[in-house]
């Protein structure tokens, strides 16, 4: 590998390196996710189904669906990202690791939808 690729290599691997996000980008992110979700809810739950016959009425029913569930999905990851644990180093590692990412999952989904 001559001089000039050998550097090229070097600069990308310090270019590339992962970066952690500052906690108060992450806190405000995850409060702008509940917020959305929220929002969605409490726009869902003014109305009626009488007011539904009509399709000229589905479009904010439909959005809030859309806001919220991709709201609380990511509010969802975003919390189990969290409590991720190093990489597993084994097979068997990966499947508790798999395991525990599963179970974060279904807590933090029942939590968000109130134990329904």
């Amino acid at each position: 590998m001559s001089a000039s690729a050998a550097e090229f290599e070097s600069l990308l691997r310090q270019a590339l390196v992962p970066v952690e996000p500052p906690a108060a980008l992450v806190e405000r992110l995850e409060h702008t996710l509940v917020s959305l979700t929220e929002l969605a809810q409490d726009e869902l739950e003014s109305w009626e189904l009488s007011a539904m016959r009509d399709p000229r009425n589905w479009a904010r029913p439909a959005a809030a669906l859309v806001v919220g569930g991709a709201a609380g999905t990511a509010l969802v990851l975003l919390r189990a990202r969290r409590r991720a644990h190093p990489p597993p180093r084994s097979v068997g590692g990966a499947r508790e690791s798999a395991e525990r990412v599963i179970r974060d999952l279904s807590r933090e989904t029942r939590r968000l939808l109130g134990d329904r």
